[in-house]
Protein backbone atom coordinates (compact mmCIF):
# COMPACT_ATOMS: atom_id res chain seq x y z
CA UNK A 1 0.00 0.00 0.00
CA UNK A 2 2.81 2.42 0.83
CA UNK A 3 4.06 2.54 -2.76
CA UNK A 4 0.66 3.79 -3.93
CA UNK A 5 0.87 6.71 -1.51
CA UNK A 6 4.35 7.47 -2.88
CA UNK A 7 2.98 7.53 -6.42
CA UNK A 8 0.04 9.68 -5.34
CA UNK A 9 2.25 12.39 -3.81
CA UNK A 10 3.33 13.98 -7.14
CA UNK A 11 -0.31 14.05 -8.25
CA UNK A 12 -1.31 15.94 -5.10
CA UNK A 13 1.52 18.44 -5.67
CA UNK A 14 0.40 18.92 -9.27
CA UNK A 15 -3.13 19.62 -8.01
CA UNK A 16 -1.63 22.09 -5.50
CA UNK A 17 0.28 23.81 -8.32
CA UNK A 18 -2.82 24.09 -10.48
CA UNK A 19 -4.79 25.42 -7.53
CA UNK A 20 -2.11 28.05 -6.95
CA UNK A 21 -2.10 29.13 -10.60
CA UNK A 22 -5.89 29.26 -10.74
CA UNK A 23 -6.02 30.96 -7.30
CA UNK A 24 -8.29 28.23 -5.90
CA UNK A 25 -7.27 28.42 -2.26
CA UNK A 26 -8.76 25.17 -0.96
CA UNK A 27 -7.21 23.22 -3.87
CA UNK A 28 -3.59 24.28 -3.32
CA UNK A 29 -3.82 24.09 0.46
CA UNK A 30 -5.28 20.59 0.59
CA UNK A 31 -3.02 19.51 -2.28
CA UNK A 32 0.07 20.47 -0.28
CA UNK A 33 -1.12 18.79 2.93
CA UNK A 34 -2.16 15.56 1.20
CA UNK A 35 1.05 15.62 -0.85
CA UNK A 36 3.31 15.76 2.20
CA UNK A 37 1.11 13.22 4.03
CA UNK A 38 1.44 10.81 1.09
CA UNK A 39 5.22 11.18 1.12
CA UNK A 40 5.28 10.58 4.89
CA UNK A 41 3.40 7.30 4.41
CA UNK A 42 5.09 6.32 1.15
CA UNK A 43 8.75 6.71 2.15
CA UNK A 44 8.36 3.63 4.33
CA UNK A 45 8.32 1.67 1.05
CA UNK A 46 11.86 2.76 0.18
CA UNK A 47 14.60 1.36 2.45
CA UNK A 48 16.99 4.18 1.52
CA UNK A 49 14.78 6.86 3.06
CA UNK A 50 12.51 4.81 5.35
CA UNK A 51 14.40 6.16 8.38
CA UNK A 52 13.12 9.65 7.55
CA UNK A 53 9.41 8.76 7.73
CA UNK A 54 9.00 10.45 11.13
CA UNK A 55 10.78 13.56 9.80
CA UNK A 56 8.34 13.79 6.88
CA UNK A 57 5.42 13.61 9.32
CA UNK A 58 6.99 16.53 11.21
CA UNK A 59 7.25 18.46 7.91
CA UNK A 60 3.60 17.63 7.21
CA UNK A 61 2.63 18.97 10.63
CA UNK A 62 4.54 22.21 9.98
CA UNK A 63 2.84 22.58 6.59
CA UNK A 64 -0.64 21.94 8.04
CA UNK A 65 -0.05 24.32 10.95
CA UNK A 66 1.05 27.10 8.62
CA UNK A 67 -1.85 26.64 6.19
CA UNK A 68 -4.74 26.10 8.64
CA UNK A 69 -3.61 27.61 11.97
CA UNK A 70 -7.07 28.34 13.38
CA UNK A 71 -8.37 24.87 12.53
CA UNK A 72 -5.62 23.12 14.48
CA UNK A 73 -5.67 25.52 17.45
CA UNK A 74 -9.33 24.94 18.30
CA UNK A 75 -11.63 21.99 17.92
CA UNK A 76 -15.01 23.58 18.47
CA UNK A 77 -14.63 25.57 21.67
CA UNK A 78 -11.74 23.45 22.95
CA UNK A 79 -8.30 25.06 22.90
CA UNK A 80 -5.63 22.61 21.72
CA UNK A 81 -3.13 24.55 23.86
CA UNK A 82 -5.03 23.60 27.01
CA UNK A 83 -2.58 23.23 29.90
CA UNK A 84 -3.86 19.81 30.97
CA UNK A 85 -3.87 18.45 27.42
CA UNK A 86 -0.25 19.57 26.97
CA UNK A 87 0.68 17.96 30.30
CA UNK A 88 -0.98 14.64 29.43
CA UNK A 89 0.60 14.46 25.98
CA UNK A 90 4.11 15.37 27.14
CA UNK A 91 3.80 12.78 29.91
CA UNK A 92 2.76 10.24 27.27
CA UNK A 93 5.83 11.20 25.21
CA UNK A 94 8.13 10.73 28.21
CA UNK A 95 6.42 7.52 29.29
CA UNK A 96 6.89 6.11 25.79
CA UNK A 97 10.56 7.07 26.02
CA UNK A 98 10.78 5.43 29.44
CA UNK A 99 9.41 2.10 28.22
CA UNK A 100 12.48 1.82 25.99
CA UNK A 101 14.77 2.21 29.02
CA UNK A 102 15.37 0.15 32.14
CA UNK A 103 16.71 0.65 35.66
CA UNK A 104 19.97 -0.93 34.48
CA UNK A 105 20.49 2.09 32.21
CA UNK A 106 20.90 4.29 35.27
CA UNK A 107 23.68 2.09 36.64
CA UNK A 108 25.82 2.23 33.50
CA UNK A 109 27.98 4.94 35.05
CA UNK A 110 29.90 2.16 36.80
CA UNK A 111 31.11 0.91 33.42
CA UNK A 112 31.46 4.22 31.56
CA UNK A 113 32.11 6.75 34.34
CA UNK A 114 34.57 8.95 32.46
CA UNK A 115 32.50 9.02 29.28
CA UNK A 116 29.31 9.82 31.21
CA UNK A 117 30.95 12.73 33.03
CA UNK A 118 32.32 14.13 29.76
CA UNK A 119 28.92 13.70 28.13
CA UNK A 120 27.08 15.50 30.94
CA UNK A 121 29.67 18.27 31.09
CA UNK A 122 29.49 18.82 27.33
CA UNK A 123 25.71 18.59 27.27
CA UNK A 124 25.04 21.14 30.00
CA UNK A 125 27.73 23.62 28.94
CA UNK A 126 28.16 23.56 25.16
CA UNK A 127 24.48 23.62 24.17
CA UNK A 128 23.13 26.36 26.50
CA UNK A 129 26.17 28.56 25.84
CA UNK A 130 25.86 28.08 22.06
CA UNK A 131 22.11 28.73 22.30
CA UNK A 132 22.78 31.97 24.16
CA UNK A 133 25.45 33.12 21.68
CA UNK A 134 23.36 32.25 18.61
CA UNK A 135 20.26 33.94 20.03
CA UNK A 136 22.25 37.11 20.77
CA UNK A 137 24.03 37.08 17.40
CA UNK A 138 20.81 36.75 15.41
CA UNK A 139 19.03 39.34 17.54
CA UNK A 140 15.84 37.37 18.05
CA UNK A 141 13.01 38.75 20.17
CA UNK A 142 13.41 37.91 23.89
CA UNK A 143 10.89 35.05 24.03
CA UNK A 144 12.12 33.49 20.76
CA UNK A 145 15.71 33.75 22.04
CA UNK A 146 14.67 32.17 25.34
CA UNK A 147 13.23 29.24 23.38
CA UNK A 148 16.61 28.60 21.74
CA UNK A 149 18.32 28.66 25.13
CA UNK A 150 15.59 26.39 26.54
CA UNK A 151 16.13 23.64 23.97
CA UNK A 152 19.87 23.93 24.61
CA UNK A 153 19.30 23.50 28.35
CA UNK A 154 17.12 20.38 28.14
CA UNK A 155 18.30 16.81 28.56
CA UNK A 156 19.13 14.56 25.62
CA UNK A 157 16.41 12.28 24.28
CA UNK A 158 16.03 8.83 22.76
CA UNK A 159 16.99 10.16 19.33
CA UNK A 160 20.62 10.16 20.46
CA UNK A 161 20.34 6.47 21.37
CA UNK A 162 18.83 5.65 17.98
CA UNK A 163 21.55 7.55 16.11
CA UNK A 164 24.27 5.88 18.18
CA UNK A 165 22.80 2.49 17.33
CA UNK A 166 22.75 3.32 13.60
CA UNK A 167 26.35 4.59 13.76
CA UNK A 168 27.48 1.44 15.66
CA UNK A 169 28.69 3.63 18.52
CA UNK A 170 28.92 2.94 22.25
CA UNK A 171 25.25 2.24 22.98
CA UNK A 172 25.76 1.58 26.71
CA UNK A 173 27.42 4.98 27.08
CA UNK A 174 24.68 6.67 25.05
CA UNK A 175 21.81 5.22 27.07
CA UNK A 176 23.56 6.03 30.36
CA UNK A 177 24.21 9.67 29.43
CA UNK A 178 20.58 10.04 28.30
CA UNK A 179 19.37 8.55 31.59
CA UNK A 180 21.66 10.67 33.76
CA UNK A 181 20.97 13.92 31.89
CA UNK A 182 17.24 13.24 32.30
CA UNK A 183 17.69 12.81 36.05
CA UNK A 184 19.76 16.01 36.21
CA UNK A 185 17.24 18.05 34.17
CA UNK A 186 15.00 19.19 37.08
CA UNK A 187 17.99 21.04 38.56
CA UNK A 188 20.15 21.85 35.54
CA UNK A 189 17.49 23.11 33.12
CA UNK A 190 15.98 25.77 35.46
CA UNK A 191 19.49 26.71 36.63
CA UNK A 192 20.75 27.25 33.07
CA UNK A 193 17.57 29.08 32.06
CA UNK A 194 17.94 31.38 35.07
CA UNK A 195 21.54 32.20 34.09
CA UNK A 196 21.21 32.58 30.32
CA UNK A 197 17.54 33.51 29.80
CA UNK A 198 16.68 35.24 33.09
CA UNK A 199 16.87 38.67 31.45
CA UNK A 200 14.74 37.57 28.47
CA UNK A 201 11.76 35.93 30.18
CA UNK A 202 10.64 35.51 33.77
CA UNK A 203 12.13 32.25 35.06
CA UNK A 204 10.86 30.82 38.34
CA UNK A 205 13.45 28.23 39.31
CA UNK A 206 11.28 26.27 41.73
CA UNK A 207 8.19 26.31 39.51
CA UNK A 208 10.16 25.13 36.49
CA UNK A 209 11.80 22.40 38.57
CA UNK A 210 8.35 21.19 39.66
CA UNK A 211 7.13 21.21 36.05
CA UNK A 212 10.10 19.11 34.90
CA UNK A 213 9.51 16.62 37.70
CA UNK A 214 5.90 16.31 36.58
CA UNK A 215 6.52 16.07 32.84
CA UNK A 216 9.76 14.07 32.87
CA UNK A 217 10.53 12.22 36.09
CA UNK A 218 6.98 11.12 36.99
CA UNK A 219 6.24 9.38 33.65
CA UNK A 220 9.78 7.98 33.66
CA UNK A 221 9.11 6.59 37.16
CA UNK A 222 5.91 4.96 35.87
CA UNK A 223 7.92 3.26 33.12
CA UNK A 224 10.54 2.10 35.66
CA UNK A 225 7.76 0.60 37.82
CA UNK A 226 6.71 -1.43 34.78
CA UNK A 227 10.35 -2.45 34.29
CA UNK A 228 10.61 -3.63 37.91
CA UNK A 229 7.39 -5.63 37.64
CA UNK A 230 8.67 -7.17 34.43
CA UNK A 231 12.26 -8.00 35.40
CA UNK A 232 12.58 -8.10 39.18
CA UNK A 233 11.67 -10.73 41.78
CA UNK A 234 8.47 -11.44 43.69
CA UNK A 235 9.52 -9.33 46.69
CA UNK A 236 9.83 -6.21 44.52
CA UNK A 237 6.49 -6.97 42.86
CA UNK A 238 4.69 -7.32 46.19
CA UNK A 239 6.10 -4.01 47.42
CA UNK A 240 5.02 -2.24 44.25
CA UNK A 241 1.52 -3.71 44.43
CA UNK A 242 1.20 -2.58 48.07
CA UNK A 243 2.37 0.93 47.16
CA UNK A 244 -0.07 0.98 44.25
CA UNK A 245 -2.98 0.08 46.54
CA UNK A 246 -1.90 2.82 48.98
CA UNK A 247 -1.66 5.25 46.04
CA UNK A 248 -5.23 4.43 44.97
CA UNK A 249 -6.39 4.93 48.56
CA UNK A 250 -4.56 8.27 48.88
CA UNK A 251 -5.83 9.67 45.56
CA UNK A 252 -9.38 8.66 46.48
CA UNK A 253 -9.06 10.75 49.64
CA UNK A 254 -7.64 13.68 47.65
CA UNK A 255 -10.41 13.52 45.03
CA UNK A 256 -13.29 13.39 47.50
CA UNK A 257 -11.88 15.37 50.43
CA UNK A 258 -9.08 17.44 48.85
CA UNK A 259 -11.02 20.70 49.04
CA UNK A 260 -11.07 20.44 52.81
CA UNK A 261 -7.24 20.65 52.94
CA UNK A 262 -6.36 24.20 54.00
CA UNK A 263 -3.31 24.57 51.73
CA UNK A 264 -2.49 27.64 49.65
CA UNK A 265 -2.50 26.81 45.92
CA UNK A 266 0.70 28.81 45.34
CA UNK A 267 2.66 27.67 48.39
CA UNK A 268 5.52 25.18 48.63
CA UNK A 269 3.26 22.72 50.48
CA UNK A 270 0.86 22.73 47.52
CA UNK A 271 3.69 21.90 45.11
CA UNK A 272 4.89 19.05 47.34
CA UNK A 273 1.36 17.68 47.63
CA UNK A 274 1.02 17.89 43.86
CA UNK A 275 4.24 15.88 43.37
CA UNK A 276 3.00 13.27 45.88
CA UNK A 277 -0.24 12.99 43.92
CA UNK A 278 1.58 12.64 40.62
CA UNK A 279 3.92 10.03 42.14
CA UNK A 280 0.91 8.02 43.30
CA UNK A 281 -0.41 8.33 39.75
CA UNK A 282 2.92 6.96 38.48
CA UNK A 283 2.49 3.80 40.57
CA UNK A 284 -1.06 3.32 39.30
CA UNK A 285 -0.19 3.97 35.64
CA UNK A 286 2.95 1.80 35.80
CA UNK A 287 1.05 -1.10 37.35
CA UNK A 288 -1.93 -0.84 34.98
CA UNK A 289 0.41 -0.62 32.00
CA UNK A 290 2.23 -3.74 33.20
CA UNK A 291 -1.07 -5.63 33.45
CA UNK A 292 -1.82 -4.54 29.88
CA UNK A 293 1.68 -5.64 28.87
CA UNK A 294 0.99 -9.13 30.27
CA UNK A 295 -2.08 -9.36 28.02
CA UNK A 296 -0.39 -7.80 24.98
CA UNK A 297 3.45 -8.00 25.22
CA UNK A 298 3.98 -6.18 21.92
CA UNK A 299 2.77 -2.92 23.46
CA UNK A 300 6.34 -1.98 24.48
CA UNK A 301 7.28 -1.91 20.80
CA UNK A 302 4.27 0.30 19.99
CA UNK A 303 4.85 2.93 22.70
CA UNK A 304 7.56 4.86 20.77
CA UNK A 305 4.92 5.60 18.13
CA UNK A 306 2.79 7.30 20.80
CA UNK A 307 5.85 9.41 21.67
CA UNK A 308 6.26 10.31 18.01
CA UNK A 309 2.59 11.26 17.81
CA UNK A 310 3.07 13.54 20.81
CA UNK A 311 6.01 15.34 19.18
CA UNK A 312 4.00 15.73 15.96
CA UNK A 313 1.13 17.22 18.01
CA UNK A 314 3.46 19.75 19.64
CA UNK A 315 4.95 20.65 16.25
CA UNK A 316 1.51 21.12 14.71
CA UNK A 317 0.06 23.25 17.54
CA UNK A 318 3.27 25.26 18.03
CA UNK A 319 3.48 26.03 14.31
CA UNK A 320 -0.18 27.05 14.22
CA UNK A 321 0.16 29.24 17.32
CA UNK A 322 3.40 30.85 16.15
CA UNK A 323 2.52 31.05 12.44
CA UNK A 324 3.10 34.79 12.07
CA UNK A 325 6.45 34.66 13.86
CA UNK A 326 7.51 31.60 11.86
CA UNK A 327 6.73 33.25 8.52
CA UNK A 328 8.87 36.24 9.51
CA UNK A 329 11.89 34.46 11.04
CA UNK A 330 11.48 30.83 9.93
CA UNK A 331 14.63 30.83 7.78
CA UNK A 332 16.74 32.46 10.50
CA UNK A 333 15.46 29.93 13.06
CA UNK A 334 16.36 27.09 10.69
CA UNK A 335 19.84 28.54 10.22
CA UNK A 336 20.15 28.87 13.99
CA UNK A 337 19.15 25.20 14.39
CA UNK A 338 21.83 24.10 11.90
CA UNK A 339 24.52 26.08 13.75
CA UNK A 340 23.38 24.98 17.21
CA UNK A 341 23.08 21.32 16.25
CA UNK A 342 26.38 21.34 14.32
CA UNK A 343 28.22 22.97 17.22
CA UNK A 344 26.96 20.21 19.50
CA UNK A 345 28.31 17.49 17.21
CA UNK A 346 31.63 19.24 16.64
CA UNK A 347 32.48 20.28 20.19
CA UNK A 348 31.01 17.11 21.69
CA UNK A 349 33.22 14.94 19.48
CA UNK A 350 36.46 16.87 19.94
CA UNK A 351 35.96 17.41 23.68
CA UNK A 352 35.72 13.64 23.97
CA UNK A 353 38.75 12.96 21.77
CA UNK A 354 40.89 15.48 23.64
CA UNK A 355 39.77 13.86 26.90
CA UNK A 356 41.13 10.52 25.73
CA UNK A 357 37.95 8.69 24.66
CA UNK A 358 38.12 6.35 21.67
CA UNK A 359 36.53 7.26 18.35
CA UNK A 360 33.28 5.30 18.82
CA UNK A 361 32.71 6.75 22.29
CA UNK A 362 33.47 10.26 20.98
CA UNK A 363 30.91 9.83 18.21
CA UNK A 364 28.43 8.74 20.87
CA UNK A 365 29.09 11.85 22.97
CA UNK A 366 28.67 13.97 19.83
CA UNK A 367 25.11 12.66 19.48
CA UNK A 368 24.41 13.07 23.20
CA UNK A 369 25.54 16.71 23.12
CA UNK A 370 24.08 17.64 19.73
CA UNK A 371 20.62 16.09 20.05
CA UNK A 372 18.26 17.68 22.57
CA UNK A 373 14.89 16.62 23.96
CA UNK A 374 12.59 18.75 21.82
CA UNK A 375 9.47 17.28 23.43
CA UNK A 376 10.60 18.41 26.87
CA UNK A 377 11.28 21.93 25.54
CA UNK A 378 7.81 22.07 23.95
CA UNK A 379 6.18 20.82 27.14
CA UNK A 380 7.92 23.44 29.27
CA UNK A 381 7.03 26.19 26.80
CA UNK A 382 3.41 25.04 26.97
CA UNK A 383 3.50 25.01 30.77
CA UNK A 384 4.79 28.59 30.66
CA UNK A 385 1.86 29.53 28.40
CA UNK A 386 4.30 30.63 25.67
CA UNK A 387 4.01 27.86 23.08
CA UNK A 388 3.81 30.35 20.20
CA UNK A 389 7.10 32.06 21.12
CA UNK A 390 9.30 30.13 23.56
CA UNK A 391 8.13 26.86 21.98
CA UNK A 392 8.81 27.97 18.41
CA UNK A 393 12.50 26.99 18.42
CA UNK A 394 11.74 23.37 19.31
CA UNK A 395 9.27 23.14 16.39
CA UNK A 396 12.08 24.11 13.99
CA UNK A 397 15.04 22.47 15.75
CA UNK A 398 13.46 19.01 16.24
CA UNK A 399 12.98 18.12 12.53
CA UNK A 400 16.50 19.25 11.67
CA UNK A 401 18.02 17.26 14.53
CA UNK A 402 16.41 14.10 13.17
CA UNK A 403 17.64 14.79 9.63
CA UNK A 404 21.19 15.78 10.60
CA UNK A 405 21.47 12.95 13.14
CA UNK A 406 20.41 10.36 10.57
CA UNK A 407 22.84 11.71 7.96
CA UNK A 408 25.76 11.79 10.39
CA UNK A 409 24.96 8.36 11.86
CA UNK A 410 24.85 6.71 8.43
CA UNK A 411 28.07 8.49 7.39
CA UNK A 412 29.94 7.31 10.50
CA UNK A 413 28.56 3.80 10.09
CA UNK A 414 29.76 3.54 6.48
CA UNK A 415 33.10 5.09 7.41
CA UNK A 416 33.50 2.65 10.29
CA UNK A 417 32.68 -0.33 8.06
CA UNK A 418 35.23 0.88 5.50
CA UNK A 419 37.95 1.30 8.15
CA UNK A 420 37.26 -2.19 9.52
CA UNK A 421 37.60 -3.62 6.03
CA UNK A 422 40.83 -1.76 5.32
CA UNK A 423 42.25 -2.28 8.82
CA UNK A 424 42.73 1.44 9.46
CA UNK A 425 43.92 2.10 13.06
CA UNK A 426 41.91 4.32 15.45
CA UNK A 427 43.55 7.73 15.08
CA UNK A 428 42.46 11.30 15.59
Amino acid sequence: MRKYFLWAAPLFFIVAGLGWLQQIEILWKLGLIFGFSSIAIGVGHLKVVSGYQYTFWIITAVCAGLIYPDFFLHIGSFDMRNKWLILIIIQMVMFGMGTQMSIEDFTGIRKSGKGVLIGLLGHFTIMPIMGFLIAKTFGFEPEIAAGIILIGSCSSGLASNVMTYIAKGNLVLSVTVTAMSTLAAPIMTPFLMKIFAGTLVEVHFFNMMMEIIKIVLVPLAAAMIHDMLKNYGETAKKRIYVLTILSVFWLTIVIFFGKSFSISEEGTAAHILEIINFTCGAFIVGTLYHLLYKIYPKIDAIMPYFSMFGIIYFTLVTTAAGRDNLIQIGFLLFLASVLHNGAGYFFGYWLSRLSGLDKKSSQTIAFEVGLQNGGMASGLAGAMGKLATVGLASAVFSPWMNVSGSLLANYWRKKGNQEETEGVPDTV
